[in-house]
């Protein structure tokens, strides 16, 4: 059950193509050991699991604590892999900016071949940047989304959101196996260093947030707009401040219209309803807590932590025993596999070399 998000300050540029062509080399290299050795659902436990990302971004050469590092990792493994999806049974639909758009038809095309499920498929993965941008509302907007899945219907996501304010880039991570419910408590294993502000809506402790920001959009509009109008004559606490803002009632008139015709089922279904975003859904919890006592959660979900410690005591010592773990499995996978590419060998004999003695 490793989901997740993180925080990286925003960098600017990409990388050079000589970097990036090698970096295509060994993610596939290694993308395909991690499914020889574990099988595709081993590989999406690791790759959901935001300090085991990092670190792949790392050994593939990337600034290590750039936002840059998620778009490339993604991208350097979708092209890594690229002709031999089949093979591995691992397919990766999305990307950045335009990309991260054609999700769904990459998903269609892949379940037209591999007969998957793409309708399930692709709720996931709308469901799944809903949440991220709409129901947890921390500042960061979404540009970036990679959706993962094999045969069986499992899948990862991996999408980053920017906060030009902060100057941070957050990324989001997901996994099938661990979502019980999309909107309550779908992310665990949380690093980051910012924490701040934010209505969180798939908090635990916001369900009785969102079973009355259900109720009322059964209610007709009229009511719910006379309830806005009287909450923004309110003198509110100002923790409040960011929710009210940008929030006009009669701009919300058209929407809660529609929400109240579409006549939702869940709170999730009225998440997913176009048009439905983080405006409405904070208009919505405001009603539910002011006006009817049902408060949502205002913290921030993530959490700050490093992957293997630092080599000068901080925040602890290097695990040299985990670190001697990764490097074993990689060493007898690249033997099993009888991998030749001298990149990947190179490498890895570095570091072996590096943490096989002692310092």
């Amino acid at each position: 059950m490793r989901t997740g998000t993180s925080d990286l300050p925003l960098h600017h540029g990409r990388a050079p193509r000589w970097l990036f062509s090698r970096m295509t080399q060994l993610a596939g290299s290694i993308t395909e050991l991690m499914i020889l050795e574990h099988g595709v659902p081993g590989l999406f436990d690791r790759l959901s699991n935001p300090y085991w990302f990092q670190s792949l971004g790392c050994v593939l050469g990337f600034d290590w604590h750039s936002s840059g590092v998620t778009t490339t990792t993604c991208g350097a493994i979708k092209e890594g892999i690229k002709g031999r999806e089949r093979e591995l049974g691992l397919f990766v639909a999305g990307g950045k900016g335009a990309a991260s758009r054609k999700t769904p038809a990459e998903i269609a095309a892949w379940g037209e071949r591999e007969g998957t499920d793409s309708a399930r498929l692709t709720d996931a993965s709308r469901t799944a940047a809903k949440v991220d941008s709409s129901a947890v509302q921390d500042g960061y907007q979404i540009y970036h989304h990679v959706f993962l899945f094999d045969r069986d219907n499992q899948w990862v996501v991996i999408q980053q959101g920017m906060n030009e304010s902060n100057g941070y880039a957050r990324r989001y991570h997901w996994q099938s196996s661990a979502v019980t419910d999309f909107v309550n408590e779908p992310h665990t294993a949380i690093c980051c260093d910012r924490r701040q502000l934010t209505l969180n809506l798939v908090a635990a402790s916001s369900e009785s947030t969102r079973h009355a920001s259900h109720e009322l959009t059964q209610s007709k509009p009229i009511a719910l707009i006379q309830e806005l109008y009287k909450l923004k004559s309110l003198k509110l606490p100002r923790r409040h401040e960011i929710l009210m803002s940008d929030i006009s009632p009669r701009r919300m008139e058209r929407i809660f219209l529609k929400t109240y015709e579409a006549h939702p089922e869940s709170f999730v279904e009225l998440l997913c309803l176009p048009g439905v975003g983080a405006k409405t859904l904070r208009a919505l919890s405001l009603i539910a807590e002011l006006a009817y006592g049902e408060a949502p959660s205002y913290e921030d979900p993530a959490r700050y932590g490093f992957a293997h410690g630092g080599k000068d005591g901080i925040p602890f010592p290097v695990d040299r025993s985990l670190y001697d773990q990764t490097i074993d499995l990689m060493s007898r996978a690249i033997r099993k596999a009888k991998l030749g590419q001298s990149d990947e060998l190179k490498a890895l004999r570095r570091m072996e070399r590096a943490f096989n003695h002692p310092s």
